[in-house]
């Protein structure tokens, strides 16, 4: 059978976690600036399918073909390193240390946002014909989507502040369990349809994707959209790498290793009833 069973995908995870602490600085980068620009590749595919049709849930449905060839091709994403990294560290696992951890969360937030950012200036130049002519339908919703989702915010305050950090915790508990889902099976196809669900279920609800937004806000930037880098990194970037992080530890990582990995004793059961005494006759 290709599917795995949770006590064995939670060692998987653990295993997956101390890997990554000790991965080259090379081979890091490399792989978290691929997973950041298929990502945005994907993100920038969906928003195209949604100008085109004028259905958001398409473009929706089509996103997760990002996150599956980034996952199946071994690639690293923030999100899921927040995940799965900690693990390792949590469980003791010789030679794992928070500077390890630190290291590796730094590095792939370097690589992801330098594919992500890739991504946005190839995009800028596709949809203005390389800044000869006003941004195309699909350049001005990038645009707007960075304005509506930083001075948006910042126009509510506190309550702004509370509802972008809800909404990154809530996008990585999805974006984890769909890594987590991952690991469920040993067939692609079985990891595909795993993890499709709830990378749809992110984006649809538009929660707050930390390098979905390293390319959609960068390209609004560059296609005029009315907002600053500060309004982008205040109001949305650093919270949002927060709330991820959060979000992902705290309910797919760490209830998985509690549960799966660190099962407790069962309770006891009540002795079974000793048979009746058959009477003599």
């Amino acid at each position: 059978m290709s599917y795995v069973t949770p006590a064995d995908f939670a060692r998987k995870m653990i295993d997956a976690g101390e890997a990554k602490v000790f991965m080259s600085t090379k081979d890091t980068l490399i792989r978290a600036y691929m997973a950041g620009a298929i990502l945005a590749l994907a993100a920038a595919f969906a928003v195209t399918v949604t100008v085109n049709t004028g259905n958001p849930l398409i473009g929706a449905l089509l996103f997760p073909v990002g996150f599956c060839m980034l996952y199946l091709l071994g690639f690293d994403l923030l999100t899921g390193v927040f995940t799965l990294v900690p693990l390792a560290l949590i469980d003791k696992r010789r030679g794992v240390t928070v500077q390890g951890m630190l290291r590796n969360w730094g590095l792939v937030f370097t690589g992801n946002f330098a594919g992500a950012f890739t991504v946005a200036i190839f995009m800028a130049i596709i949809v203005t014909f390389g800044w000869s002519e006003a941004p195309n339908a699909v350049g001005e919703k990038i645009g707007h989507i960075g304005e509506g989702r930083t001075i948006g915010y910042a126009a509510h305050g506190a309550a702004g502040m509370l509802t972008l950090f809800v909404r990154a915790v809530m996008c990585n508990w999805m974006v984890s369990t769909g890594v987590v889902a991952a690991m469920m099976s040993t067939s692609v196809s079985g990891k595909i349809m795993a993890m499709w669900m709830p990378i749809l279920i992110f984006f649809y609800m538009g929660f707050e994707h930390s390098i979905v937004n390293m390319f959609l806000f960068p390209a609004g930037l560059l296609l005029g959209g009315n907002f600053t880098i500060a309004d982008y990194m205040i109001w949305n970037e650093i919270p949002t790498v927060i709330g991820n992080l959060v979000g992902g530890l705290t309910f797919v990582g760490a209830m998985i290793y509690a549960t799966h990995h660190k099962t407790s004793p069962e309770l006891d059961r009540d002795p079974a009833p000793a048979p009746a005494a058959i009477p003599a006759e």
